[in-house]
This record gives structure tokens, sequence and C-alpha cells, in this order.
């Protein structure tokens, strides 16, 4: 006997007549932002589009909202904070490409309704891009009564829960690149794709204080981590996750009002 399917939050789950009667509610939208990009020998390359679409999830059960169209790839990889481009699979976007998806997506869905759009950027180049877009749509379609949120999902996890998830002191989100905080985030929400035996334990990369085009590969450690991710932990992965999901969803609420937490649905939307 077929499942019965349950509520989704995700758009690209919702048959049409679905997604036009939720945004009928003027729902928060939520647009994951992430790339494809190497994350070491243990994550798969998709684990910044991964992340912010969990996350994404979760703060839209609790306000009643949406989440919209994963963007799957983003601005290049940097040697000092992605591992750089040299590692293959590992795809990269122009600025210029990056802005012109946003603004389109945002375009797009203030078309179909939306007025509350919450971006969620999972992959640390992208921020810039990511606002030069959402500024260049709201010339367009900013006297329609729309507001749109921008958040790095890293910047709300506090001092306190820092201080669990590393007890020996934290390198800093740049160098966490594919390590602790990525990789216990996987093993809490996707741990069928972690490669536990493959969870690399080199030291910390040591960078200069410039770049140099065309990178240079050796700077970076050779498994793609930029610094040990041997002390990740499904533990630390609920605890920040849940504490995104609280603190997110509470700057959602304070910025755009109401939004109820429903029922969460059952099982994981994947």
């Amino acid at each position: 006997m077929a499942k019965a399917r349950t509520e989704t939050v995700l758009m690209s789950e919702m048959a049409w007549p679905e997604f036009g009667q939720k945004m009928k509610t003027n729902p928060v939208v939520f647009v994951p932002c992430g790339a494809m990009e190497q994350h070491g020998p243990h994550l798969p390359l998709s684990v910044d589009a991964m992340l912010p679409t969990d996350i994404a999830r979760e703060v839209a059960e609790e306000v009643g909202g949406i989440v919209g169209p994963t963007l799957t790839m983003g601005y290049r990889s940097y040697t000092k904070s992605g591992g750089g481009p040299h590692f293959p699979g590992t795809i990269n976007l122009d600025g210029a490409t990056v802005i012109s998806i946003v603004r389109d997506v945002i375009r797009e869905l203030v078309r179909h309704g939306a007025r509350k759009l919450c971006f969620i950027v999972g992959h640390y180049e992208n921020q810039w891009f990511v606002s030069e877009g959402i500024d260049q749509a709201m010339r367009e379609v900013g006297d329609q009564g729309v507001r749109i949120m921008r958040l790095e999902y890293w910047d709300f996890c506090t001092s306190e829960t820092l201080a669990k998830v590393f007890p020996d002191g934290f390198p800093g989100v740049a160098l966490e690149h594919a390590a602790v905080m990525e990789t216990s985030l996987m093993l809490h929400y996707h741990p069928e794709m972690v490669r536990i035996d493959k969870i690399p334990d080199n030291p910390g990369a040591e960078f200069p204080p410039y770049d140099m085009y065309p990178a240079h590969a050796h700077w970076v450690p050779s498994s793609g981590a930029l610094v040990s991710a041997k002390a990740a932990t499904r533990e630390k992965g609920v605890l920040m996750a849940q504490q995104y999901r609280r603190d997110i969803a509470a700057a959602v609420r304070k910025e755009f009002g109401g939004g109820k937490r429903k029922a969460k649905a059952g099982g994981k939307s994947r």
C-alpha cells in the first residue's frame, strides 16, 4: 500500500494548486543559497546547499513559512575559505551570475505573491553577491511592500554553544570549512552521507595575509578540510541545529511578525 503523502513546506514538493493556496496566506518564503564545492573526503559536494535547506525547512515549520528553490551553485570557492577551485567537483559561478540568479528568483517569487523573503546563506563566499542581487531586485519590486532578510546561519551560533562545540577554542568560521561545524550538522541531518572512516585530522591551514592569482593549491591541506574534523559528533550537530531553529525563527518573527509554530510533518523532507 502506498504511503500517504504528508504536508510539506518545500515548494519543490508541492503541486501548483497547493503552492498557490499557501501563497494566499502571505508566508515568509525562505531561499537557501549554497554551492557545489569540495568538502573534504568525507562529505558530499552539496553540503553548502543541503545544510541551509535543512535549516530553512525547520525554521519554515516553526513560522508557517515555505522553502523556495535552493540555489545549488554559488560564487567561486576561495583558497582561504573553501579550499579553492582545484579540487574536482567544485563548480564556480561568476559574481554577476549569482547576482542575476538572486535578482530573478526574487522577481519571480514576488510575481507569485511573495512579500516576505528570507535568504539563508550556506556558502561563505556568496554573502556579498546575494546582497547585491537583493539590492538590485528591491529597486524593481520594493514599492510593492516587499521586505527581504538575508542571513548566514552560522552567525546564530552563540558563544555558549561555540564553547560546547569547541572546548579547546573556536578556530573561526573561515577555517571551519568541511570541519567540525559542517560535519557535525551533516551527522545530524544526513548521517548516511558522512564517510566516517574518511574524516580528516589534519592540522589547521596557515595562510599568509594576502591572496595569489592563480591560487596556490599547496596552501590548502590535501584533504580539502582547512582544519581537523575529528571532533565532530552528531550531538554537536543537534546542539547547533536546535539553536539555529529557535533563534532564526525568533529573528524572522521579529522582522516579519506573526508566524505560529506548525505541527511538524511526519518524517524528514529531503
